[in-house]
């Protein structure tokens, strides 16, 4: 059966917008979207949140907007650096990809007037390490396990078993890594054991270390 004009049309338009979702390569611009990279469909480190931090051998696609010469895919060296054309050395261990993508900003503006960066991650080798929460001190099984969402301080000490007989609960801590910074948050786990009372419950975050203290005799 020969198809119509219509018919042969839509054929033509489907097999269009078949190929353009399989285009890779860098950065794409979308209509309706502001000016700038954005990471083109089926690169799944786009959708990691943005306070993912990266981590020593993780790969990064550097898609620098409209200057696809500078755009390129580097591993994180040992020394937690990237190399991108024109910018130089970048740190990138211990970063959101947004910050690296900013400094690179900085980087190319001697060259590039007003550049627009993206940065992905495409390959998460350290992800095992970064994504982990630890318990340690005054507990019976000190533990290092993969980060769950929704997981809380309560969930990790009762998976390390509580506390042991010599703990002092009530100044127990957790140690969360922003940035450069290391930030500190008291928690009443004497509180949360004995009494039910959440409020100091806190909801954990990958890399989150929490520390049981023993007493002092």
């Amino acid at each position: 059966m020969k198809e119509g004009p219509g018919g042969l049309l839509l054929a033509v338009l489907a097999l269009l917008l078949v190929v353009l979702q399989g285009c890779g390569g860098g950065a794409v611009q979308r209509e309706g979207e502001g000016a700038g990279p954005v990471a083109p469909d089926g690169m799944e480190g786009y959708r990691l949140v943005e306070s993912y931090r990266i981590g020593v051998d993780d790969t990064l696609q550097v898609s620098v907007w409209r200057h696809e010469d500078l755009s390129v895919s580097v591993p994180v060296r040992p020394d937690g650096r990237i190399s991108v054309p024109l910018g130089g050395e970048i740190e990138a261990a211990g970063r959101t990809p947004p910050e690296v993508a900013r400094s690179i900003e900085g980087a190319l503006s001697e060259f590039v007037r007003d550049p627009q960066v993206a940065v992905i991650v495409t390959e998460l080798n350290s992800h095992e390490y970064l994504s982990r929460v630890r318990v340690t001190g005054a507990v019976p099984s000190p533990l290092s396990i993969p980060y769950r969402p929704g997981m809380t301080v309560l969930d990790l000490v009762l998976e390390a078993g509580g506390v042991t007989e010599f703990a002092a609960p009530s100044r127990s801590r957790v140690y969360r890594r922003t940035g450069t910074k290391t930030e500190t948050m008291s928690v009443r786990l004497d509180r949360i054991l004995e009494d039910g009372d959440l409020d100091s419950n806190i909801e954990l975050r990958p890399g989150d270390v929490v520390t049981v203290p023993e007493r002092v005799f």
